[in-house]
């Protein structure tokens, strides 16, 4: 699965902290879901394209191999 929130944060000034603040988890969950080595629950998904308000879709791309 590729993962847009590297660069939706960027646009937002936001550290992988902040974003874990928002969505109650670990910044090392988020670098983890950024890297490729964790996909997300469908809750933790959408509770990330709340904070962005985007599409779940727009943020989350299945890959070929997913």
């Amino acid at each position: 699965m590729k993962t847009l929130i590297k660069v939706e944060r960027a646009k937002r000034d936001m550290t992988q902290q902040d974003l874990a603040e928002l969505v109650n988890v670990s910044r090392q969950t988020i670098n983890s879901i950024e890297c490729g080595r964790y996909s997300p629950s469908v809750q933790l998904a959408i509770k990330i394209s709340n904070v962005f308000k985007l599409p779940v879709n727009d943020i989350f791309l299945l890959e070929n191999s997913d």
